[in-house]
């Protein structure tokens, strides 16, 4: 009963600690919320320019007038071109 008494006029005190704690749970909350919705959208325009290269690549995977195969190949043959027409670097003895 004795450290009832004691209780009694720290009671304000804790309350008021109670409630300032409370207040800084709320704002951190609050600061989370913001970062995970940043976040969403983020992804959500990330996911939109990925959808859309997706359906451009689509399109030209499905055109009828496109050559995939011959297009790999014509790039194939100009990288041999190229590093057949490069200079070879002088080796030099160490």
């Amino acid at each position: 009963m004795d450290g009832l008494y004691v209780l009694i006029p720290l009671a304000p005190f804790m309350l008021a600690g109670f409630a300032i704690w409370s207040k800084h749970q709320r704002r951190l909350a609050e600061m989370q919320m913001g970062v995970a919705a940043e976040k969403a959208a983020h992804q959500a325009t990330r996911n939109r320019e990925l959808e859309e290269r997706v359906r451009v690549l689509e399109r030209i995977v499905t055109d009828k007038g496109y050559d995939v195969a011959a297009q790999i190949e014509a790039l194939r043959d100009a990288r041999v071109t190229e590093h057949r027409d490069q200079p070879a670097e002088p080796q030099t003895r160490q």
